[in-house]
């Protein structure tokens, strides 16, 4: 119940839906009552055709008499109608009843209508919520989470509170209503019987509260596991080229079928299961009415305290709760597999994150000074990647860094861009430590070319522009400056040109000349380069470090490389190893010092 209340939070802003389909939820559990009492006439005008009409116009006496008062007005009102014609008599009462049930079902299908808007709306905002939720958390939260379980808990666990828990909202009121109300007119018409069925219905309960105990279990078996084979879609179609070059598509063929395997069984039981709720509660119902059938004969037949058309009308009646009970029960299995749901759903909402702004973080415009590393301490499990660093960056700067992998160069550029908050020490910008500034204006500083050129299926325009409301000529330009407007030209339709899944229509340089357009259309004032020709070969590294060179005149640039052709014209570089610096200068002052740096550039033939 308490994954219930914080799901059902999200019918607030729907509420005026939820009204009008309560409202419609109790006329129709008023009328569904009523056409099983009007029978009562028609029965009447069958079976006891030579009955003394009552032409005088009953008083109403007590509650307790209410229903032989509603059958004698109603008689009333068929003698006044139709005298002593019983053909006419029969054509109003069989009027009545078609009515009664189209009533019924008029307002059965209102109360649908709206309750859909509210289901749907629901579902749509805790979709949005999700993906929003998903966006904002750092990324050390999905190092540890499979991509394709995420998947599932914003597609297939949310389509299952809305089977399940939203699906409640449309029986909450309707079927306990229809229940009291008909158990209302059973009291009216026997009490005794009435007595009679409430002995039985508690066993019927506990027979199938024990049926559902294990399905939230099964229910959260089956959610992880599809989880699991989604993400391992997820990875073989971005790994596909790897799959195949290692003849690896038996081994991944293996672990699918391993977890269909496990999905399939675990979906028989939860199925088999939840199956066995229905046809196990009309079975106990009619166990119920076999039983009335029995006990009510003697009541009419025996001791003659109860007549014939009372009785149908009560067995029709007693019938009339077996569909709201059974919904109920159903309604007690969907909450069991939707609580496994909700719990997966509300994990990702619940959780914390850690790089929140602060409650005071201030905005920061423009880039004035320097930026500085104050003996940062970093980890991301147990080990320190970087260990008492510190550096400063002044304004207009390019420093280069340098190192074995491993040695911390793009931990560095995680931290000063928030993916990750440092153990220790502090960084600022302008003398502010960046978790006083909102990570908005923060990263509305820098620019990040990485060397996976990260590209969306869009178009080439729509990829520069990303979310920018700019002209095509600012997107020109960009692309100019970025050694891409070119090959941009020669494309089919040139900038309208959509680039395939993550830009796989265009070769590696291609794809990193637009993301570097993407960076220059930003225009921040730092720049961050994390590798971004490691990746490329020789003729394309040239034309992307044209570009990476023009890009980065005015800036302040912290370029990560492994390839130390592309570096030797900073300003500073800054050579790592273990997380500490060992050496840094220009690239001449570094080679006379015959220190690591010339080590590194003798191993790749600069020297």
């Amino acid at each position: 119940m308490n994954y219930f209340k914080k799901i059902i939070k999200y019918a607030l802003p729907y509420k005026s839906y939820g009204y009008l389909n309560i409202f419609f939820n109790i006329l129709y559990a008023l009328f569904s009552t009523l056409s099983f009492l009007v029978l009562m006439p028609l029965l009447k005008v069958i079976f006891t055709p030579d009955a003394a009409p009552i032409t005088k116009k009953p008083i109403y006496k007590s509650i307790s008499k209410v229903l032989e008062f509603g059958k004698d007005y109603m008689s009333f009102i068929i003698n006044e109608v139709a005298g002593t014609d019983k053909s006419k008599a029969l054509i109003i009462v069989v009027s009545l009843v078609i009515i009664t049930f189209f009533l019924k079902n008029i307002f059965n299908y209102l109360a649908m209508f709206f309750i859909t808007f509210l289901r749907n709306g629901v579902l749509k905002d805790i979709r949005n919520d999700l993906y929003k939720k998903t966006i904002e958390l750092p990324i050390s939260y999905f190092s540890e989470k499979r991509k394709g379980d995420i998947m599932a808990r914003i597609g297939t666990d949310v389509l299952e509170i809305q089977h399940s828990f939203l699906s409640i909202l449309e029986m909450v009121v309707r079927e306990p209503l229809t229940i009291i109300f008909t158990i209302s007119a059973m009291l009216l018409l026997s009490v005794e019987l009435t007595i009679f069925v409430f002995v039985f219905l508690p066993i019927s309960g506990f027979v199938i509260s024990l049926i559902g105990k294990s399905l939230k279990k099964q229910s959260d078996n089956v959610q992880k596991e599809q989880g699991y084979f989604l993400s391992l879609i997820e990875e073989t179609l971005s790994g596909l080229k790897i799959i195949k070059a290692f003849n690896g598509e038996k081994t991944f063929n293996n672990k699918f079928k391993e977890s269909t395997t496990r999905f399939n069984d675990y979906s028989n039981k939860l199925l088999n299961r939840t199956n066995l709720a229905s046809p196990t509660s009309e079975f106990l119902g009619i166990a119920v009415i076999a039983i009335l059938l029995w006990y009510g004969g003697q009541l009419v037949l025996v001791d003659k305290t109860l007549n014939g058309e009372d009785f149908i009308t009560y067995i029709a009646l007693a019938y009339n709760i077996l569909t709201p009970a059974k919904a109920l029960s159903k309604a007690s299995y969907s909450l069991k597999k939707g609580n496994a749901a909700a719990a997966r759903v509300l994990e990702i909402l619940e959780t914390k994150n850690q790089l929140e702004d602060m409650p005071n973080a201030l905005v920061k415009e423009g880039f004035d000074k320097e930026i500085k590393f104050k003996n940062i301490n970093f980890k991301y499990e147990d080990d320190y990647v970087l260990k008492d660093f510190s550096l400063t960056i002044p304004k207009g700067k390019t420093i280069a860094l340098v190192g074995q992998s491993g040695s911390g160069k793009s931990t560095l550029a995680n931290l000063i861009t928030r993916f990750y908050d440092v153990t220790e020490g502090e960084i600022t910008i302008d003398g502010i430590a960046i978790k006083n500034l909102t990570k908005n204006s923060l990263r509305q500083q820098l620019g990040m070319v990485t060397q996976d050129a990260i590209l969306f299926h869009d178009t080439i325009a729509n990829n520069i522009a990303f979310g920018k409301n700019v002209t095509e000529e600012e997107i020109i330009n960009a692309a100019k400056i970025a050694n891409a407007h070119e090959f941009i030209t020669e494309l089919p339709k040139g900038y309208q040109t959509n680039i395939g899944d993550s830009g796989n229509k265009l070769s590696g340089g291609q794809k990193q000349r637009i993301s570097i357009a993407r960076a220059v259309l930003k225009n921040p004032p730092i720049m961050i380069l994390d590798e971004a020709t490691s990746a490329l070969d020789t003729e394309s590294e040239k034309l992307v470090q044209v570009a990476l060179e023009k890009m980065m005149q005015n800036r302040t640039s912290i370029v990560i490389a492994h390839r130390l052709s592309t570096i030797q014209n900073a300003d500073t570089i800054v050579v790592m190893q273990k997380g500490k610096i060992v050496e840094q200068g220009t690239h001449q002052e570094l080679l006379i010092k015959k220190g690591t740096y010339f080590k590194l550039v003798s191993m790749q033939s600069l020297g």
